[in-house]
């Protein structure tokens, strides 16, 4: 999908076409980039709402700067579609985040101008210093570093950590702000009260400029000597300014000449600099701006309209996520000790069935995982019953504090992984692979995963009276199986899996919901009469080894299924077992291989990684 050819777009093949443009034209380029961004989206869903905030934004750095030799990194990844379309991937964008298209996040391998990859959040101030300080030790005294961070990114300590050490350093580092009030939901905390006292006062202020004769609307420092926008303004101290940051701002982020205006000022002044940029997500499409939450990834939708369009896969299931969130406000009910704990993704998580009822006992703690989980330790050192609930990939960023503050302390805190195994377009930053492997090391860790919505639902409730140290439940982005899922909450026993059919010469055990995958294959394959056994082990740690004696007595071929990742996981363990007993039959593993997964959708992903219906199949067929 390439733009009209009578647009300024069409004509924009790199930042370098873009800077011969005058003022007057980067406002039509910004209205014809917003449009572009919503044509494509609508039909190939991606994240839309962070990209159309930062429109002008965009375009106005790579008018001013010379990118990709000044370093720009977008923070977090997903305001980072117009970046693309700019840098050479316009006519290729309609294949952004399909199988073997580009991703949807910036990647280093991608383009040049992808300075660094960035698909979780906070990580924009540390990675600039980083090549701010490498360029000094080059001797390099004119390349910029620009951090671009947003959608409740600094929430998170690591971008404080940054701004922290960037503050006691002469590095050539910009750091924009971009200030939209929302990461998916709506952000939380101090710092976000803080940065709405600042949008306040500018707004308030703006009559006062007025009357100074000030043309631009922007707040400086008084901090800027020589600078002629010093002469303009001059504010009071803040938080930034505390920390070494000479600070810009508040600007309106939807401004193309203020915002071209500041940058090429600010541009050539010495040391750390923070601009505070106001934008609103969602810009320029009514149903974005009013709906942000939805509109942050709404997948297809009427591009006149807003209207989202289902996708028709003929599932009437609910997802694990509205299982798990139900299932949580049922038990919650219960017993006034269980609390919920989630960093920035309440209604993803579905936790909003519980917020809804008790307020008070749900926790958003914002972009910051590691404090997510030392902060449910602290809830469960005083007695308190903790879910928290994390997506995989943003566990991984917290490993020291599961292993630290929870399970050295033997904290009965329940860990709800959500989005585990393969997540699909998301691609790489976000495959829930890991997970499985790094609990499984942790020792007195109970890790489980539910073949099916009934399965997690007797796992919370179990989790619920565990109190010997932590519980680790783990669930796909995905739709369950049953047609009648809520069914009396029952009790299963702590690493005791379960037979789901006996056969002949070859056994299939898999946990979590692949289990599903292999009860289709086995449905093809007794139509062949071919048998294979198959047990759903349901728990990783402690593994059932009745289990495992039973089936490398009685089977000549075994054959393990995860979605995770095999090195480390259930496969390796099940080999462990195998090898500890001295067992001979012939062991094969599927799963995620020991690589990097990149983006398609999840069931192209699961062919590839060679673990789908047809590839189990095919694995008991060669070995049958």
């Amino acid at each position: 999908m390439t733009p009209n050819p009578d647009t300024l777009l069409s004509t924009i093949d790199s930042p370098v076409d873009l800077r011969k443009l005058s003022i007057s034209e980067l406002i039509r380029l910004s209205s014809e980039l917003r449009d572009f961004i919503l044509d494509v989206v609508s039909v190939h869903p991606g994240h839309l709402g962070s990209s159309l905030g930062v429109v002008e934004l965009t375009v106005a750095l790579h008018s001013v700067f010379d990118t990709p030799y000044d370093r720009l990194i977008w923070d977090v990844g997903h305001q980072a579609y117009g970046h693309k379309i700019l840098t050479g991937r316009r006519d290729v964008f309609h294949t952004n985040r399909q199988y073997k298209g580009i991703g949807g996040f910036p990647i280093r391998r991608e383009s040049e101008y992808d300075a660094f990859g960035t698909g979780h959040a906070s990580t924009s101030v540390s990675a600039a210093l980083g090549m701010a300080e490498a360029s000094n030790l080059r001797g390099e005294k004119n390349r910029k570093h620009i951090a671009v961070i947003g959608d409740g990114a600094l929430t998170g300590g690591m971008a404080i950590e940054g701004l922290n050490n960037a503050g006691a350093t002469n590095a050539d580092i910009l750091v924009v702000l971009n200030d939209n009030g929302i990461s998916i939901d709506k952000n939380i905390g101090s710092l976000k009260d803080y940065f709405s006292q600042l949008a306040s006062s500018y707004k308030s202020e703006q009559p006062k400029w007025r009357s100074l004769g000030i043309s631009n609307r922007l707040h400086v420092d008084n901090t800027v000597s020589g600078s002629s926008i010093k002469r303009k303004f001059q504010r009071k101290s803040n938080l930034f300014q505390a920390m070494n940051f000479k600070y810009f701002g508040p600007v309106d982020g939807h401004d193309i000449p203020s915002l071209v205006e500041i940058l090429k000022e600010i541009k050539h002044i010495n040391g750390p600099k923070l601009l505070h940029v106001i934008t609103k997500k969602g810009k320029g499409f009514s149903k974005a701006e009013e709906e942000q939450t939805i509109f942050h990834a709404p997948g297809k939708f009427n591009r006149r309209t807003g209207e989202l369009l289902s996708s028709q896969s003929g599932n009437t299931s609910v997802t694990y996520q509205e299982v798990f969130g139900k299932t949580l406000l049922e038990i919650a009910r219960q017993d006034s000790k269980v609390v919920a704990i989630t960093p920035a993704m309440p209604t993803g998580s579905a936790l909003n069935y519980m917020r809804d009822k008790f307020p008070e006992r749900v926790f958003d703690v914002g972009i910051a995982e590691q404090h997510a989980v030392t902060f449910a330790a602290g809830l469960a050192a005083e007695g308190f019953k903790p879910f928290c609930t994390i997506y995989s990939t943003f566990l991984q960023r917290a490993y020291d504090q599961v292993i630290h503050d929870v399970a050295l302390q033997k904290l009965p805190v329940i860990f709800c992984v959500d989005r585990a195994g393969l997540v699909g377009e998301d691609g790489a930053t976000h495959q829930g692979a890991f997970d499985m492997a790094f609990m499984n090391f942790i020792p007195g860790l109970v890790s489980c995963a539910p073949m099916n919505e009934s399965e997690l639902r007797n796992m919370m409730y179990l989790a619920k009276s565990y109190t010997d140290g932590p519980f680790s439940i783990r669930y796909p982005r995905s739709k369950g199986v049953l047609e009648k899922w809520f069914q009396p909450l029952s009790e299963i026993k702590i690493g005791k899996g379960r037979c789901l059919s006996e056969g002949t010469n070859t056994a299939i055990l898999s946990i979590g919901h692949v289990g599903n995958f292999v009860t289709k294959a086995l449905n093809l394959l007794n139509n062949d009469n071919i048998c294979p056994g198959h047990f759903d082990m349901r728990f990783l740690s402690p593994v059932d080894e009745d289990i495992l004696h039973h089936v490398f007595r009685n089977y000549t071929n075994v054959i393990t299924v995860e979605d995770g990742i095999i090195t480390g996981g259930f496969g390796t363990s099940v080999a462990c077992f195998k090898n500890k007993h001295n067992y001979r039959s012939k062991l094969v593993n599927l799963g995620i291989p020991h690589k990097f997964i990149s983006h398609g959708n999840v069931q192209t992903l699961h062919q590839v990684c060679g673990y789908d219906v047809s590839a189990i199949i095919r694995s008991v067929k060669s070995n049958y």
